[in-house]
């Protein structure tokens, strides 16, 4: 799922258009030599240009409104506008298992994962969703069973992803597989 952005060298120039210091889309960039010609930006959703104050820099050149002076710095950066809104899963492990999970007040949906496996890294975005989706009501975990295999023996995982809901220290349903959110959901609402 992990995309490649291609640089273009561009000569040093008086500056950019304003159209450039928008988030990044699809957009056409003329080339600043001497001859211009156009070409077409990849459309990539999720990022934007970092801005300060009232100027955008789009790699090495900012723009600003203000026409005397357009290329003002270095070292613009592109952030994934995503990091905003991300929920961090806590991990656990055996030591830590009897009071996050066990000995807790509220619900837990803990996942059983590994690192290897494929459909565990689809449910992952699932996962985050509902931990915020879910705050304050819900508590959510992740168990790796390669680092933490005894846990997932105790309770009988056999098949990963395996998403599990605890509530005042029993284990109070079971769903196999990377399923859709809604299932998910479903099964947390009856616990809430």
């Amino acid at each position: 799922m992990a995309g490649v952005l291609e640089t273009v060298a561009v000569p040093r120039a008086s500056g950019f258009s304003a159209s450039m210091s928008a988030p990044i889309g699809t957009s056409s960039v003329c080339a600043l030599s001497g001859t211009r010609k156009c070409f077409k930006l990849p459309g990539i959703r999720g990022l934007k240009v970092q801005t300060s104050s009232t100027r955008r820099s789009f790699g090495s050149f900012s723009s600003s409104s203000n026409s005397s002076s357009r290329v003002v710095r270095r070292g613009g950066r592109i952030v994934c506008e995503a990091q905003e809104t991300a929920v961090e899963v806590a991990a656990i492990t055996d030591p830590t298992w009897q009071s996050l999970v066990l000995e807790s007040d509220s619900p837990v949906l803990v996942e059983f994962w590994a690192p290897w496996c494929g459909p565990c890294r689809m449910i992952h975005p699932v996962i985050d969703e509902l931990a915020k989706q879910y705050t304050g009501k819900l508590k959510c975990y992740k168990v790796n069973t390669d680092e933490s295999p005894s846990i997932a023996t105790r309770y009988g995982i056999r098949s990963i992803p395996t998403v599990m809901i605890f509530k005042n220290g029993e284990k109070k349903d079971t769903v196999i597989g990377a399923v859709p959110k809604s299932t998910l959901t479903t099964s947390i609402e009856k616990f809430l």
